[in-house]
């Protein structure tokens, strides 16, 4: 039986921009708004990481 209620910890390494907190906590931290972190996620892909270093070269960042 699937048990959609009983899931596990988040996952640090990953982007998921299909879940408002984690878009709104990802946005915060790299001082992007929702919509740049989404196109950098699909320049790049979820990895935090990969989404840092492409947004880095795009923009500075300050909160980093």
């Amino acid at each position: 039986m699937d048990n959609k209620q009983n899931v596990g910890s988040q996952d640090r390494d990953r982007i998921n921009v299909n879940q408002d907190h984690e878009l709104k906590h990802w946005s915060e931290k790299y001082g992007v708004s929702h919509e740049e972190l989404k196109q950098a996620v699909k320049a790049v892909g979820p990895m935090a990481k990969d989404v840092e270093e492409y947004l880095k070269k795009s923009k500075p960042l300050t909160n980093l």
